[in-house]
């Protein structure tokens, strides 16, 4: 029997009927989680996909491997080990383990043992005869000692299903913990990879400006020296010296962008800030991103995906709730029994004429609860709703998360190859002018400014491909993507 509204299930039957009854279960059954995304879950493949740069060709677990980057894959191995957050989860996931194995012996009969001892002084009975004392009295004057054991044991039978139901909302609790602890992996992941590849943008866009720098200060001083000869003025010293200047302030921020990328990928890996400072203080060129990013398509995300997963299994535990609560509404049966011995010598305590044993079932009906188990059951309905929302909302939120992505990665892509192209002009520009410097038909001002262009014009691209590898490790985290285990 799959859902009871009334109490026929059970009347006033004999023990051995209600132990046939034991298979009724009441509340709803769960069969899935409803469709959020119908059309998605059709589709070959992702609605903003760049053409040419990704396939829907099945996704690595370790998307970071792609990168060819050793260090970076130290660095996540070491965050997925010792990371204090992840350590978290896992401890959550025992919790919830924990949990669903306390509801399964629920089911099981409860049998405890107990034993006593007692000694007591023998009440003085000469003042009950008026004070006259016999032989026979005071002889049998003495301490009586006392010497109990037993055992006795309860089982409720789960007439209705609750503590079936109880036990299914603990098992998909638990499979949630688990997906909650995939989820971490994904975000640890991602947010170890994006560190990694912003602090080498930081310390290459800060090696330029130290080039930059070097280059301003040398032609400062032979600008110092041409005024010196009256050949420049005052003015050109003062305007070179103002660009020296400004570009020596703008190494200060990178400066302080690096430590605090340094930190942030300490504490990610689960170690102390600074404590990768000589390990990655040396600078490094970028990751090198692949030619082509497989990427599946809609319906394995919504299947791979943890938080979704996770979702899921909250609203099969919410769904279960509903049964437990329903079943505060039917009789309760309980099958108790004791075995007891009791002597006043140890060596008499399990003879036969020592012991009573008593067996019995014991009904127990809440009948009269004043609305208590309706309002309960009211919860978990309203409970059930809510996780059917957050369900949905977390499967159209992945979607979004996958097509953003996807639409950032390729106009990134767009953006750096344009870059690229600016960049080449402006050395380009460079070469040219500093070329006629030399010849003395321009002037060190002139030169600067071609120089200062081709300095922003290789920041700018090295930003872009740093942004580019941020969107590559934004949409592998959207596609939930480095929980699973390899092959």
């Amino acid at each position: 029997m799959k859902s009871l509204n009334s109490a026929l299930c059970f009347g006033p039957l004999p023990v051995a009927a209600a132990l046939a009854l034991a298979g009724c279960t009441v509340g709803p059954d769960y069969h899935g989680a409803p469709q959020a995304a119908p059309v998605a879950a059709q589709a070959t493949s992702f609605n903003r996909a760049p053409q040419g740069t990704v396939s829907t060709a099945p996704v690595a677990a370790q998307w970071w491997l792609a990168l060819d980057d050793a260090q970076l894959n130290a660095l996540i191995d070491t965050a997925l080990k010792n990371s204090p957050d992840l350590h978290a989860a896992e401890a959550r996931v025992r919790e919830a383990r924990a949990g669903l194995s306390a509801q399964q012996r629920n089911e099981l009969p409860k049998v405890q043992g107990s034993a006593a001892y007692l000694r007591t002084p023998t009440p003085d009975l000469s003042s009950l005869e008026g004070g006259q004392s016999s032989s026979s009295s005071s002889s049998s004057s003495g301490p009586i000692s006392f010497y109990l054991a037993g055992f006795d044991a309860s089982w409720e039978i789960d007439l209705f299903g609750g503590m079936r139901r109880a036990i299914e909302a603990a098992s998909a609790e638990a499979d949630a913990s688990q997906a909650d602890l995939a989820d971490a992996h994904v975000q640890l992941a991602a947010e170890v990879a994006q560190a990694y590849v912003g602090l080498r943008d930081e310390q290459q866009r800060m090696s330029i400006a130290h080039e930059s720098a070097e280059l301003e200060t040398r032609v400062l001083t032979l600008t110092e020296q041409r005024r010196a000869r009256g050949v420049a003025s005052d003015l050109d010293v003062e305007r070179i010296r103002s660009q020296v200047e400004n570009t020596q302030a703008s190494i200060i921020p990178l400066d302080a962008q690096v430590a605090e990328s340094l930190d942030e990928l300490a504490v990610l890996t689960g170690r102390e800030p600074g404590a990768l400072d000589a390990e990655l203080s040396a600078q490094k060129p970028l990751p090198t991103l692949p030619a082509t990013v497989a990427v599946g398509d809609p319906g394995r995300l919504l299947r791979q995906r943890p938080d979704i997963r996770a979702a899921e299994r909250r609203l099969a535990s919410q769904n279960a709730q509903i049964g437990e609560h329903e079943a505060d509404w039917f009789p309760k049966v309980t099958l108790f029994g004791d075995l007891s011995f009791s002597a006043s010598e140890p060596g008499h305590l399990f003879r036969k004429s020592s012991y009573t044993w008593v067996a019995a079932p014991y009904l127990q009906w809440n009948a009269f609860d004043f609305g208590r188990v309706k309002a309960s059951v009211d919860q978990a309905k309203a409970g059930r709703d809510e996780a059917e929302a957050k369900y949905e909302s977390t499967v159209l939120g992945a979607l979004k998360d996958a097509d953003v992505a996807l639409s950032r990665y390729g106009h990134e892509r767009d953006n750096a190859v344009s870059l690229r192209e600016v960049e080449d002009s402006a050395t380009h520009a460079a070469v040219l002018t500093e070329q006629r410097y030399r010849a003395g038909t321009t002037t060190a001002l002139d030169w600067l400014d071609t120089e200062r262009t081709r300095y922003s014009a290789e920041q700018n691209r090295i930003q872009s491909e740093a942004q580019l590898i941020k969107d590559y490790v934004a949409l592998q985290k959207s596609l939930g993507l480095g929980w699973q285990t390899p092959g």
